[in-house]
């Protein structure tokens, strides 16, 4: 990439230095109550000693906080689509994505852990002013896309559950500020204990759903075997690209970066290997739960509505309509749309997060936690409330699938700097990434990039016809 400094071995410190006669934090991020940056929460959770058990508990949490941007409302119209078309076809898509989020969130926790810098601020000390600026202006683009899929999804879940119009669902949405403020006030742990939480409520819903319609299960272990008709049909290609875009999110790797620096590891070469480890293990545990999550939409969407016949269903709406007739079982509609609000909810405390880090990275930037959120958030509610009010759901649908298109577009240029930081050995030393890992890592980035590039060329040709 142009522009670049020379490379230099970036600094270990774990976060930016506080303010002169500031005591250093306490365990559990407890002074963050008036605290504008989250490196106030570094290095406050202490690892327990003993057996291996009890270190993997205390590494717990960051990649669920990451994992909950894997199964976001963005993630449901696509997993939808798919099962609902092609049956279980497209399971094999959703296990291989997951593969490749597993390897960038272990290279985003690495960069962190060994360098002590999260990706933005590894991207603002290696790369010029403008290209450094430039990254930050995408990577926003892109939160603001995610924070306008939670947005919607958030509101078509009051819709569906209390009647609440879209337009005002979408302004309730709003009031999520204040309960961010009021979990980043009570300590790190509490946030993803919640997180926690969530994605464990949505694990249930869906638990439930899975059992009433019934999945058959050998369609179920051959769809997560690839098959050569993905490629050759154009429609299965397409939403499979879809699905892909929609479940590696860029935020994520920034997010990863900063928040695996809240365990207070030893900062020696046999203490950052042993965290690289242990949070590899907590994420690679996490998105399991995003591949069960994701592939139980898709499966509920194949045993529910491909088996009858209803293979256009590629809306929430449409989903929820026809789940409760079709299963014969009273809740069904209900439960879906629970695991919809707790998804949405879940991913606006770690876009807020994301948010932060990126704004502090890349320009060295520090918002109360509040004013931060209020900016993203009206980026979001702005062009939702319009649309809703223009075009009702049909048109707020087509703006959760453009959401995901502009997270397409801004993925690379997140991965091909975290794969060239985490490569460089000037870097990272010892810790700098094998030259096997270095081949799949550049591999998986290139696929991505031609992958969505094509997503991205079908899906205007189509806007354009």
């Amino acid at each position: 990439m142009v522009g670049t400094q020379p490379s230099s071995v970036i600094p270990p410190s774990a976060a930016e230095p506080t303010a002169p006669g500031v005591a250093a934090p306490p365990s559990g991020w407890r002074r963050a109550r008036n605290a504008p940056s989250l490196s106030e929460a570094y290095r406050t959770i202490p690892i327990a000693r003993g057996p291996w058990w009890r270190k993997i508990l205390a590494f717990a949490g960051p990649g669920y906080l990451v994992a909950v941007g894997y199964m976001d409302p963005g993630n449901w119209a696509t997993d939808l689509a798919g099962g609902s078309r092609f049956g279980y076809t497209l399971l094999s898509v959703i296990l291989l994505s997951n593969l490749m989020a597993v390897l960038l969130q272990g290279l985003s926790a690495k960069l962190g852990i060994v360098t002590g810098r999260d990706l933005a601020q590894a991207c603002r000390d290696h790369y010029s002013k403008p290209v450094a600026l430039a990254l930050w202006v995408l990577c926003e683009i892109a939160i603001a896309a995610c924070d306008l899929a939670e947005v919607i999804g958030s509101a078509i879940a009051l819709n569906l559950l209390f009647g609440i119009p879209l337009t005002w669902g979408i302004v309730i949405t709003a009031v999520d500020v204040m309960l961010v403020l009021m979990l980043q006030n009570r300590g790190f742990r509490i946030l993803e204990a919640i997180v926690i939480t969530l994605v464990a409520t949505v694990g249930a819903c869906f638990i439930f759903e899975i059992l009433i319609s019934r999945p058959e299960l050998a369609g179920v272990f051959r769809g997560f075997i690839p098959s050569p008709s993905i490629i050759t049909d154009p429609e299965k290609l397409y939403i499979a690209i879809g699905i892909l875009g929609a479940t590696v999110m860029p935020h994520n790797l920034y997010l990863h970066s900063s928040i695996v620096q809240t365990r207070k590891y030893d900062e020696t070469p046999a203490g950052k290997k042993e965290a690289v480890k242990y949070a590899f293990i907590d994420s690679t545990i996490a998105l399991s739960f995003a591949l069960f999550i994701n592939a139980a939409i898709l499966i509920v969407a194949a045993a529910t509505f491909y088996r009858t016949g209803n293979t256009e269903v590629a809306e929430i709406h449409q989903a929820y309509e026809l789940l409760t007739p079709l299963l014969g079982v009273t809740g069904a509609s209900t439960v879906f749309a629970l695991a919809l609000l707790a998804s949405g909810q879940n991913s606006t405390l770690t876009g807020t997060l994301a948010g932060q880090i990126v704004m502090e990275g890349f320009l060295d930037i520090r918002l109360r936690p509040w004013m931060r959120r209020l900016i993203t958030r009206a980026i979001a509610i702005v062009p939702a409330v319009i649309v809703s009010i223009m075009y009702g759901e049909s048109g707020t649908a087509k703006l959760l699938v453009l959401s995901q298109v502009i997270l397409s577009l801004q993925l690379s240029f997140a991965v091909f700097p975290l794969v060239q930081f985490t490569s460089d050995r000037a870097k990272m030393g010892e810790f700098a990434n094998p030259r096997w890992l270095k081949a799949l890592a550049w591999t998986i980035a290139f696929v991505i990039a031609s992958l969505n590039a094509w997503l991205l060329f079908q899906t205007f040709t189509e806007w354009l016809s």
